[in-house]
């Protein structure tokens, strides 16, 4: 590291859009000849993308701003937390800037103030797929920014805007730049993107002397040229999404759908301002998983939504036991400052709201392990992430990094395994969240999916 280039500290929360949002930052940085360091004492200024989608999540970023005053005193706070700069102001009224999400350039503007740039382009290289949050292996793949729907009980569209979606030709650019650097796995984020696109009248885009919409079908079959697992999150279910499963059938992409469901209740999806034929919902999972019988649902859920009657709650138990789904992640409703929800009649008490809550995980948890113990004595294709005392830890085509659950190769370290290899696993064993098993022969590159 040159002792003379100038020195920031960067702290970053939220979701992975806010990943996506905190390398580009971090990538210009670097460009401009920036040292990204660990500590306070080393940083001479400080950067802190915060997020706002919750009262806990702004609880922590304003934890976040007041341990970087108080340990460095030089800050400057990005991200969704920024739209309510008032808020920021109020309790910290020394922070240096304060800006929204995806406000690249008033970041840089206030770190060029505070901290002129001393680039030298002969010592300060950043390779072509920029600067990395996630392991070397794996990659988030923004597609857009912003959402067109006003769910109740979000703020996403005040804070990041409508929906504007990257050109496909760009997406697809730079997924081949971070194959290049080494990335074995591409996880598609956006709010919603299953509408990716739509703003852009789905615009047909050339790359590798091929034409693709901007689509989400024509992106996936762009990104499966690349040979390496794509993942696709925060899919909508709308129709369409329907074409993407046989890609999965096919091997191009994982058979994988991350869709937030929120409920089961037609009345409540319609104060939620969400789709509601519940009905056709589990048509069409059970049609998904006719097309792609290894396909992997994933989805969230809130429960204890204003008005949510105990009846409402227990159908929403039953469309559980019917659909089935591998992974699901919920949520009590909270109240977020600006979200139309909290002038819905009959707020539920906070108790009923933790008693639904956990009576769900409960229901769940069952199906969950039992749909993990289903694959006791398969084999599953593995992406290593690391190695804990000889034991390598992995993820199967089922499991997102941070969020699913992971595969315990009990001879990781005798099979020689190292983070961002792919292997075939044999399961022996499994448990409400994990698989175990022992390592076959070590497979260095993806196996295409359909032969697994």
């Amino acid at each position: 590291m040159s002792q003379s280039n100038p020195k920031v500290g960067f702290v970053s929360l939220g979701c992975p859009k806010a990943l996506v949002d905190s390398e580009r930052i971090l990538t210009q940085l670097r460009v401009e000849g920036y040292d990204i360091v660990p500590s306070y004492d080393a940083a001479d200024v400080v950067v802190v993308n915060t997020c706002g989608f919750i009262d806990s999540a702004v609880a922590e970023s304003l934890d976040a701003i007041g341990e970087a005053m108080n340990e460095n005193g030089k800050v400057i706070v990005t991200g969704c937390l920024g739209k309510n700069s008032a808020l920021i102001r109020e309790q910290y009224p020394d922070v240096l800037s304060v800006s929204g999400p995806q406000d690249y350039a008033t970041v840089m503007e206030a770190v060029h103030a505070a901290l002129p740039p001393q680039h030298n382009p002969f010592v300060d290289l950043v390779p072509d797929y920029g600067i990395k949050l996630t392991p070397r292996h794996y990659a988030y793949l923004k597609i857009s920014e912003g959402c067109n729907h006003r769910c109740s009980f979000c703020i996403i569209p005040s804070m990041r805007g409508d929906l504007v979606s990257r050109p496909v030709d760009d997406v697809l650019r730079e997924a081949e730049r971070l194959v290049r650097g080494g990335v074995k796995e591409l996880l598609v984020v956006s709010q919603d993107t299953s509408a990716y696109g739509v703003d852009l009248k789905y615009a047909e885009k050339t790359w590798q002397g091929r034409q693709y919409a901007t689509r989400m079908k024509a992106l996936c079959e762009g990104l499966s040229e690349l040979k390496v697992w794509t993942r696709l999150h925060y899919v909508y279910p709308y129709p369409h999404v329907d074409d993407v499963v046989p890609l999965m059938a096919e091997g191009k992409i994982l058979p994988y759908l991350d869709i937030p469901f929120q409920h089961a209740s037609p009345r409540i999806l319609k104060l939620m301002k969400r789709p509601g034929a519940v009905d056709k919902t589990l048509e069409r999972v059970l049609r998904w998983r006719q097309i792609c019988p290894d396909i992997t649902l994933r989805s969230t859920f809130i429960v204890g939504f204003p008005g949510e009657t105990e009846a409402e709650f227990e159908a929403l138990l039953d469309f559980l036991d019917e659909a089935q789904l591998d992974r699901v992640g919920a949520f009590a409703y909270s109240p977020v400052e600006g979200a139309s929800a909290n002038a819905l009649p009959d707020p539920v008490p906070e108790e009923v709201k933790q008693e639904r809550l956990a009576r769900f995980m409960e229901r769940q948890a069952a199906i969950s392990a039992a749909r993990l113990e289903a694959k006791v004595g398969t084999v599953q294709q593995c992406l290593v992430d690391g190695l804990e005392d000889g034991i390598a830890v992995a993820r199967s085509r089922a499991d997102a990094p941070e969020i699913d659950g992971l595969v315990h190769i009990q001879n990781g370290e005798e099979m020689g395994l190292r983070p961002g290899d792919f292997v075939q696993v044999e399961i022996t064993e499994s448990d409400e969240h994990d698989l175990f098993g022992d390592a076959l022969e070590p497979a260095r590159k993806p196996l295409p999916l359909a032969m697994v």
